[in-house]
């Protein structure tokens, strides 16, 4: 048994794809789904069960001798909720006892992190474990905080466990810092879709894209500069850690390569046959200070784990993303 929170979600419901491709069964889902049309993400997949978060616990005890991984992809993942005790409760508490619970029981643990736990990106892109390179991190939202707390309490838990007999591990556990991914499935993200799924009606409207004026001299209009990661190569990397279970670790999850937001209208124009037409606006007041200008994984750290595929460049991604899914009548994966 494979259970996979946050399946209902962006990441979680590709990966139940990429997992039922490879022919692999007994697949649970553990979210919520609400009152949207969030079920479609869903609606191809072939399930065991689809379990509530709150009953997410008694369930594992109950099939403890069945449960192989958990890939824990349900977070409130949104840049601009303000609750803190509720994005801790989720992304934090909730995350603590499935460590546990994995360690317990010697069942496998993949776990989402983002891209947001690097802040402005000043101390750089780098994944690393050391926990006084942790400590420098300085995330400029909750939701990048909560993500970036897990990571230093499993770090720090890693840590004393070479040193002595402390808080067990998973017999498998990784982090994943997934950067600004896009792709199908991300239609019930509301503000915090990417923009690529953002320009699309856009540009089919006939209108102009419509992009932030730069806020800093050392980037145009439009050029501020993101790693824009395809979701199917998310999935692949964790089909990979599957695969490879002695593989643990932090690491980022991200194409390795900084493209402009320009980069990005253009190359939805050019997807759909249509000659790039952008529209600069001003940055909403209360962005300014917590604006990053610049993200870029450093993907040696993967890269040297053992992932050798190659990531998908930003215009094959973008292509495939509105020709096969947003162009079409059925955009679900």
């Amino acid at each position: 048994m494979i259970v996979v929170t946050g399946g209902t979600g962006f990441i979680g419901s590709n990966l139940l794809a990429g997992l039922e491709a490879r022919g692999l069964g007994n697949l649970v889902v553990c979210d919520v789904l609400g009152t949207e049309d969030k079920w479609r993400n869903i609606a191809k997949r072939e399930l065991r069960d689809i379990v509530h978060p709150d009953d997410l616990l008694s369930y594992l005890e109950k099939h403890a001798e069945e449960v192989e991984m958990v890939f824990h992809l349900g977070a409130i993942s949104s840049t601009t909720e303000r609750d803190a005790d509720l994005i801790i409760q989720t992304n934090f508490t909730l995350s603590r006892k499935l460590w546990k619970w994995c360690a317990e029981h010697d069942v496998r643990f993949v776990y989402a992190s983002s891209a947001a736990t690097y802040g402005d990106g000043l101390q750089g892109f780098r994944d690393s474990e050391d926990l006084a390179h942790l400590a420098t991190l300085k995330p400029l939202n909750p939701y990048g905080w909560s993500k970036h707390l897990f990571d230093r309490r499993t770090c720090r838990i890693v840590h004393d466990n070479k040193n002595a007999d402390h808080e067990k591990l998973p017999s498998q556990w990784a982090g994943l810092k997934f950067f600004n991914v896009y792709g199908p499935n991300e239609y019930h993200k509301g503000d915090m879709m990417s923009v690529a799924c953002k320009l699309y009606p856009q540009i089919m409207a006939g209108a102009a894209a419509k992009l932030f004026r730069s806020g800093n001299s050392q980037y145009e209009d439009g050029g501020q500069m993101r790693d824009f990661v395809f979701v199917g190569d998310c999935v692949n990397v964790m089909l990979w850690l599957y695969d490879n279970p002695k593989v643990s670790g932090l690491y980022n999850v991200g194409s390795g390569k900084a493209r402009s937001f320009k980069h990005l209208a253009e190359a939805c124009f050019r997807a759909l046959g249509k000659e790039p037409k952008i529209h600069y606006m001003d940055m909403p007041q209360e962005l300014h200070a917590k604006y990053q200008y610049f993200t870029e994984a450093d993907m040696g750290k993967l890269r040297a784990a053992g992932y050798s595929k190659p990531m998908t460049e930003l215009e094959q991604g973008i292509a495939e993303y509105i020709q096969g899914y947003l162009s079409q009548e059925d955009r679900y994966r």
